[in-house]
């Protein structure tokens, strides 16, 4: 499983974990829903900061791939990439 489907479901359960626990309070759905939020994603700052720091790896690693296949297509583009002789199919070459 990827780390971001990791701390995403992380992140949903550590909400509902804290609604559960505001349920029984005697006050208003939208302030328990805001407060369950607020409280939530404080908790993942703490509890979930090894599966963000995984997903961050994963994005940075996923952004390099996406820039040197970027690299690598402009070159091919600009005639920069040196053709191999077994590529070339013009064999009177």
């Amino acid at each position: 499983m990827s780390a971001a489907v990791k701390y995403t479901l992380g992140r949903i359960g550590l909400f509902v974990v804290v609604v559960a626990a505001l349920w029984p309070i005697d006050m208003n759905i939208f302030l328990k829903l805001m407060l369950a939020l607020a409280f939530s994603a404080a908790l993942s700052f703490f509890l979930l900061r090894g599966w963000r720091d995984e997903m961050a790896e994963e994005m940075a690693a996923a952004a390099e791939r996406r820039r040197a296949d970027r690299e690598r297509l402009r070159s091919a583009l600009a005639g920069d990439d040196e053709q191999r002789p077994d590529d070339n199919p013009d064999p009177t070459r």
